[in-house]
């Protein structure tokens, strides 16, 4: 069986230590530990009527400068992954990896041959002619962005389907390639705002595409993919310009006192460059499951990366928290 388990699970977690849940410190999830301002009266909001969605849409697209005819919501980013897999019946598609699990999960789901390249060691080959290729910009689990300008030319001379996976693009200063989604045809772009916003229990994936490619996804889209909450959060969490401003920079700075941390660990091999808000890891002289077996004693969990492909027992990710923390990890780190 492929194993396709995620980091983040706190309450398994909890439960081997029983222990509550707020004491667990997550390292495991990649989500940003800071959350925008959102402060609304559940019974002011009408659940008694079917949800619209003229608002979010609107919220989204201003979000992200684009138009309303360019974006597809649907329930999550996973959720958006399976669907798009799912509608463009493709045969084949090729995933840039190591990468978020769910990709190859789908190609497998939907009987798709699949072809995985090794970032790492081999991104310059070739793909196949008319693939549907997946780039994760910046990447996971090592947080990397890459400049894939070149690469949008080179897959669509091929006659490819394209789709770079943005989640954590709201982390870095880096520029999005939606620019490109009129020139490139068959170019789609997945923004997930969980990672960035903090809600990974509120779900809301985007696909942003042509006009023309949004329109054939809304054709299988169901009515009514979001709750009313959902979307009522999503616009809310929009409207926090500050949180824009600050949680960049405090996860810029965090990220540097992380990296030093890491840097210091006596059993760390290689610090692999991120741009995100994590960091990927090679151990040297031990591995992943004694180190995170010795971090229980703390309440840390740690991302063991043995089921990406191409990575072991000697990789594990560690995202970018708070500062205590970081510090609890350091003292972790300097007693194994």
């Amino acid at each position: 069986m492929n194993d396709f388990s995620h980091g983040g699970n706190v309450e398994q977690f909890a439960k081997q230590l029983s222990c509550e849940e707020s004491d667990i410190i997550d390292l495991s999830s990649n989500i940003n530990f800071l959350k925008p301002q959102v402060n609304f009266d559940l019974n002011d909001i009408n659940i008694s009527t079917y949800p619209t969605y003229t608002k979010l849409y609107q919220a989204i697209a201003n979000n992200y400068n684009t138009n309303i005819e360019n974006i597809e919501l649907y329930n999550g980013g996973s959720s958006a992954i399976f669907e798009l897999f799912n509608n463009l019946k493709l045969n084949h598609c090729t995933i840039y990896s190591p990468a978020y699990l769910e990709y190859k999960k789908a190609a497998i789901t939907y009987n798709y041959e699949y072809d995985l390249i090794n970032r790492f060691t081999n991104i310059t080959r070739a793909v196949k002619e008319n693939s549907l290729v997946v780039f994760v910009n910046p990447s996971t689990p090592d947080g990397k962005y890459y400049d894939i300008e070149e690469y949008l030319e080179a897959w669509d001379k091929l006659g490819c389907t394209i789709l770079i996976d943005e989640s954590f693009l709201d982390f870095t200063n880096y520029k999005s390639v939606l620019k490109y989604v009129n020139k490139y045809k068959k170019l789609y772009i997945l923004k997930s705002m969980t990672k960035y916003y903090s809600c990974a229990g509120i779900r809301c994936g985007v696909i942003i595409s042509n006009s023309t490619n949004i329109q054939k996804l809304r054709q299988t889209t169901a009515q009514w993919k979001l709750s009313v909450l959902d979307s009522h959060f999503i616009i809310n969490a929009l409207k926090d310009d500050l949180f824009k401003k600050t949680s960049k920079a405090i996860n810029i700075k965090n990220h540097q006192y992380l990296y030093k941390v890491l840097y210091n660990f006596k059993y760390t091999q290689e610090i692999y460059h991120s741009d995100a808000n994590f960091y990927l890891i090679k151990l040297k002289n031990t591995n992943v499951q004694l180190l995170q077996k010795h971090l229980k004693k703390y309440k840390i969990m740690i991302r063991d990366c043995s089921n990406f492909d191409f990575l072991d027992y000697s990789y594990a990710r560690i995202a970018v928290k708070d500062v205590n923390s970081i510090y609890a990890l350091k003292d972790a780190l300097d007693s194994f």
